[in-house]
């Protein structure tokens, strides 16, 4: 049973600004921590391990993809009912949204863990390993499998959690694990000559961590208390989280299809070319990482304005919705420039935090850099609408914007560009072309929301 609230929700009366701040710092560091799981992986193993290790841990990146697509499936849409429950002062169908998602968290790691095992070599040599890649990524997947369970607990939490209005909580369960594995990747890849198990040990550890502190705070939730009964999911609140966490979810999806298509692409063109197969392979893992870096700020800030949207969009309060998303979109905006300077001005300096390489390897990774990543600057728009329109119920819109970058634009841009632009180089040129697209389509349709929620909030005035 829901425990009654004797103050008003701050998500409806507190100021936006300070609002998106304060959920938006927990969210950005809990989404950085996320993307340096692999990062630091990758900057050690490169050092550790030579060019074949960062092949390896970009060929097992699609299976972290499939982790936090279920976890952005069932802790997204967990979080957004939870948010619209209690916006509406529904605590009882809170807490059986966040009980259900929880259980289901759960549920799926434990499947997941246990398919990829059984399937381990032929997901590996799916996800696009060469022969001299393969033994590199079965030892790193292998270990890293085990994990599974706990990666998709404390990534999925991390959104009940902030909704729950704990964001500094939810924030020290993703830090917690990100510290440990950069403390015990160096220890036990080079002091005890482990290699990429050693890399592999120290992220599952980290992940474990992480994931039972995130277990925890089930039996501390702030405005509801879940009983035993919570935890039994029912097919109707099973659909509802998945209707609304299917947005992010899809978008994980379609990276990973995107990834599967990127790794073999470029085996396939760059053993046609200068480069050599595992060249451009290692380097479009570092890359799409890097990436990763100024899309987690994008990412937590979308994330964070959620339950801030949700929770007002629930109460009919549309000028607070309004107000909200446009500082998310010109916050990400800002930081998707400062990334885009980055990336054109300074591409050998990162790709050097590495390791060491051939020129032909530093001149493939610049180029990669400056062409795939060259509209930059317009990817705040797509993430942060996609996850407005999730936010106030309308998950076929957010679907739609999570599908259109990677399935609808760039997976077949891949597939196509490289006839068009000989090789390797149309695989480069595909990157801002989607930007672009998805750009445009976000924009028009966030537009037309924002006139609807201009007249829905206009309404009680003319009533009045």
């Amino acid at each position: 049973m829901g425990q009654p609230q004797t103050a008003p929700n701050p998500l409806g009366v507190k100021p936006i600004g300070g609002l998106l701040r304060q959920f938006a710092i927990p969210s950005v560091i809990a989404m950085l921590v996320s993307a340096l799981y692999n990062l630091v992986d990758q900057i050690f193993i490169g050092h550790g391990v030579g060019v074949l290790g960062n092949a390896a841990t970009n060929v097992a990146f699609p299976l972290t993809t499939i982790c936090i697509a279920t976890a952005l499936l069932l802790g997204t849409g967990g979080a957004a009912n939870f948010s619209l429950a209690l916006g509406s002062g529904n605590q009882k169908r809170a807490a059986r949204m966040a009980g259900s998602a929880i259980a289901l968290m759960i549920a799926s790691g434990v499947v997941i863990c246990i398919l990829v095992r059984i399937f381990l070599k032929p997901l590996i040599l799916c996800f696009g390993a060469t022969a001299e890649v393969l033994p590199y990524a079965m030892t790193y997947t292998g270990i890293t499998a085990l994990g599974i369970p706990f990666l998709i607990l404390s990534s999925g939490m991390s959104n009940l959690i902030r909704a729950d209005g704990s964001p500094h909580y939810s924030m020290g369960c993703m830090l917690v694990g990100a510290v440990i594995n950069t403390i015990l990747d160096p220890v036990l890849i080079f002091g005890f000559g482990m290699g990429m198990a050693g890399a592999a040990l120290a992220t599952i550890i980290g992940q474990i961590v992480s994931g039972l502190a995130a277990l925890y705070y089930a039996r501390h939730f702030k405005t509801i208390r879940l009983t035993r009964a919570c935890f039994r999911p029912k097919p109707v609140y099973a659909a509802n989280i998945a209707a609304l966490g299917m947005a992010g979810c899809v978008n994980q999806l379609a990276m990973l299809c995107v990834q599967i298509a990127l790794n073999n692409t470029l085996t396939y063109y760059g053993a046609q070319s200068v480069y050599g197969a595992e060249i451009p392979l290692a380097c479009a893992g570092i890359i799409i990482k890097v990436n990763m870096i100024s899309f987690s700020f994008v990412l937590g800030i979308a994330q964070a304005s959620q339950p801030i949207i949700g929770f007002n969009y629930g109460a009919k309060q549309y000028g607070r919705v309004r107000q909200t998303y446009k500082l998310a979109v010109t916050a990400a905006t800002v930081i998707s420039c400062v990334a885009f300077v980055c990336f054109q001005l300074f591409p050998r300096q990162i790709i050097s935090a590495f390791g060491s390489g051939t020129e032909e390897y530093f001149l493939f990774a610049e180029r990669f850099f400056r062409i795939f990543l060259f509209f930059t600057f317009l990817n705040g728009i797509q993430p942060v609408t996609a996850n407005f329109f999730t936010s106030i119920g309308k998950a076929t819109r957010g679907v739609l914007l999570s599908l259109t970058r990677q399935i609808l634009f760039l997976l077949p841009l891949i597939l196509l560009l490289p006839r068009v632009f000989g090789g390797v180089d149309g695989v480069m040129y595909a990157g801002p072309v989607a930007d672009f697209a998805a750009f445009a389509l976000a924009a028009v349709l966030v537009f037309f929301e924002m006139k609807t929620l201009k007249k829905q909030e206009a309404a009680p005035l003319r009533e009045g």
